[in-house]
């Protein structure tokens, strides 16, 4: 049986690694998609300077993310109560969760931004919203793998 620190330790590996998945799949859709490709802007639906300037946003937002992110999971490193399953579950959930909300909210729903302006998007959104089904699949199959009575068992596995 596990006690309330046992799950205040389990939750704070989640929440670390689902804060770091976002802000690093963010990071990387900012910099690929965003400025090297340069097949979007966060939003396209107003002028190039706009869709700059929420280009920025969406960056410092990506990068908050990141920071808290990995200031959880020093803590717990520091705390010697890391659990790098349970994290890595998190970092998978939070990737797949932010690929496949951009992937059918932002694309499709709200439409302010396609992955790509060419006339067969469909195989980019199919391929976009399959890998992070497939990756946010993996994140909680770990998540659900490390939630029962684990906290203890892998921390001293690991020492």
């Amino acid at each position: 049986m596990r006690n309330n620190n046992d799950i205040e330790v389990s939750r704070r590996n989640m929440w670390s690694g689902i804060l770091f998945g976002v802000g690093l799949i963010a990071f990387i859709d900012e910099t690929v998609f965003h400025q090297l490709l340069r097949w979007h802007h966060f939003y396209d639906k107003s002028t190039t300077d706009i869709g700059l300037i929420s280009d920025g946003i969406f960056h410092a937002f990506s990068w908050f993310a990141t920071i808290a992110g990995l200031f959880l999971f020093a803590d717990l490193r520091r705390k010697n109560g890391l659990i790098f399953q349970r994290w890595l579950g998190g970092v998978l959930s939070g990737i797949g969760v932010f690929q496949l909300y951009d992937g059918i909210i932002q694309h499709k729903w709200m439409r302010i931004h396609q992955i790509r302006y060419v006339d067969n998007v469909i195989v980019y959104d199919i391929v976009w919203n399959v890998s992070a089904l497939i990756i946010l699949l993996i994140g909680i199959y770990l998540l659900f793998r490390t939630s029962k009575n684990s906290t203890l068992k892998e921390k001293t596995a690991n020492e």
